[in-house]
């Protein structure tokens, strides 16, 4: 046989009709996947140090060092939070009044506004809350264990914020049934954090817990703003608990927002002609702003209720007004003459209507001309407070649908001017109609009235009187604000009142401890809320706390 016929047929070459990969492509293709991912996952782990995921689980401890290390971890956080956001605000207000400050101190302004005491306070207040409250909450079902489930676990139609579920058809069913038999349903993240809840703790837990660390917390602030801390809290805490009770017992009452906005009002009116100096002096020159009114004449309303006099003086500050009419000014000079005569004599209990609306003579035209003088003073100011948090807070869907956007902030914003104009125009008329309705009651002899129900009308306490019935301007506002604004009136109408009643010598003085004790009770009520039923409390004050907080 031949060589040729014995060597074998060389192989067949055939190029292969897909996509070949070297090896060395491959794996750097591979670890350049394994680096994007674990990129990825440094981002999400450095945001959550900022912004805390929504659904975030309860954290299991076993031991008490691991109490104390979670809420030195969780104390940080907040504090650097903290710190972050108040030399934010500071910033911004130090840029406003960068034009009225010398160049050389620009610097200054503003590295006192990043680093100052301010910002260090807010952080350490915060801050320490936060770790001793962690501490103690995780400690206390080490220390005293619960033995078995306290309660039966009860489903709400919220998520792990306290947000309503967006599933439509669930609500939908949700609201057909009668609220005392109403099943909703949780988020598992969620089902997993009340489980904990009623395994682990008690009410009394976060209710001790946040009474211990809000009461020493809030003494790394300064003294002049703690009083504002403690009211916040307390009225917070005194919200929840209402709603989280009210709800439990199937108690509804009607318009409370309102109730509670009228009582407040008639209380901070009465102290505003009364006793001014229950009132914070800023909220007495947002009044006296408000009013219209000349400074003079409320001065002379709250001397004619303390001491039955008023100062000559100040009628001869209102003849120099400029707008003062004709008409007027002699109604204004004949006060004067009584009251400058050798036997004084103040004339009616009241000053005259020419020196409270020195512009117009009639008291009937009055109203209309200061609704609309509030009502374009006010525009501006809720504008802001309409327009500002909606592109700031919600600006996905401003962007998807300007015109619908800015068409809901201008309506609130007509509403919430409306709602201010028609209190005032209302009170500036209850204040001429019941020194009027006095002058007829006076004189008339057809029907026996005691004259201490006519005299009631000319007392101080129909000041406080005509502020509840002014307070119903807030039907005129929107519903879902109503409450807010109850919880803005609710803090100064209870510290007028206190203080009014411990000028008469109804309560007992609390010296400098009453802040903390307020603050304390205050903060207990609110966690022990946001612990078992957070969606009894207010939504911004819920993502606050789960901001800094968390699930425990």
């Amino acid at each position: 046989m031949s060589s040729t016929e014995s060597s074998p047929d060389p192989p067949l070459q055939r190029t292969p009709s897909y996509i070949q990969f070297t090896p060395r492509h491959a794996m750097a293709s591979f670890e350049n996947l394994v680096a994007l991912a674990n990129h990825q996952e440094r981002l999400r782990e450095a945001r959550k140090m900022v912004w805390r995921d929504r659904g975030e689980p309860a954290v299991e401890l076993e031991d008490l060092w691991e109490c104390i290390e979670h809420a030195g971890r969780g104390g940080m956080r907040a504090g650097a939070i903290a710190f972050a956001i108040r030399a934010s605000v500071n910033l911004v207000l130090a840029t406003i009044r960068m034009g009225r400050v010398p160049k050389h101190m620009r610097i200054a302004l503003i590295r006192h506004a990043i680093f100052g005491q301010d910002s260090f306070r807010f952080a350490a207040m915060l801050g320490s809350f936060v770790s001793l409250y962690k501490a103690l909450l995780n400690a206390f079902p080490i220390i005293f264990p619960v033995s078995k489930m306290q309660s039966t676990l009860r489903p709400s139609p919220f998520d792990d914020e306290g947000d309503m579920l967006e599933d439509d058809d669930a609500m939908e069913h949700t609201l057909k049934v009668p609220l005392a038999q109403r099943q909703a349903r949780l988020s598992l993240t969620a089902q997993v954090h009340q489980i904990w809840v009623h395994k682990k703790t008690r009410r009394w837990h976060s209710l001790l817990a946040g009474a211990v660390a809000g009461g020493l917390a809030v003494m790394f602030e300064k003294r002049s703003r703690r009083i504002v801390i403690a009211q916040q809290l307390f009225v917070r805490g005194l919200q929840g608990s209402y709603n989280a009770f009210s709800s439990k017992r199937g108690i509804n009452l009607p318009h409370g927002d309102v109730i509670v906005f009228s009582l407040c009002s008639a209380q901070i009116v009465y102290a505003f002609f009364s006793r001014p100096d229950t009132l914070p002096r800023s909220y007495i020159a947002w009044l006296t702003t408000a009013s219209g009114a000349p400074a003079e004449a409320i001065r002379m309303v709250r001397d004619i209720n303390r001491t039955s006099k008023f100062d000559v003086g100040d009628l001869k500050n209102i003849l120099q007004r400029e707008d003062l009419i004709p008409a007027n000014r002699s109604v204004v000079l004949d006060s004067m003459q009584l009251a400058s005569a050798p036997v004084p004599n103040y004339g009616t209990p009241y000053p005259p209507c020419a020196a409270v609306h020195p512009w117009v003579a009639s008291c009937t035209r009055v109203p209309l001309p200061r609704f609309l003088a509030v009502f374009k003073w006010a525009f501006p100011i809720y504008g802001a407070l309409h327009f500002v948090p909606m592109i700031l807070f919600k600006r996905h869907q401003f962007l998807k649908n300007p015109l619908h956007m800015l068409t809901r902030a201008g309506w609130g914003t007509m509403r919430s001017s409306a709602f201010l104009s028609t209190f005032v125009a209302f009170f500036q008329f209850w204040f001429c109609f019941k020194h009027w309705l006095h002058a007829v009651l006076s004189t008339q002899t057809i029907v026996k009235i005691p004259q201490g129900v006519i005299d009631f009308l000319v007392s101080r306490y129909s000041f406080g009187l005509g502020g509840f019935l002014g307070a119903l301007s807030l039907f005129v506002e929107e519903k879902r604000r109503r409450g807010e604004l109850a919880m803005y009136v609710l803090p100064k109408g209870l510290e007028s009142a206190w203080l009014t009643a411990r000028g008469k010598g109804w309560v007992f003085k609390t010296g400098e401890s009453g802040v903390v004790l307020l603050t304390a009770m205050g903060m207990g009520m609110v966690m022990s809320i946001y612990q078992h039923d957070p969606h009894h409390l207010s939504g911004l004050v819920r993502r606050i706390l789960y901001q800094f907080i968390g699930a425990n």
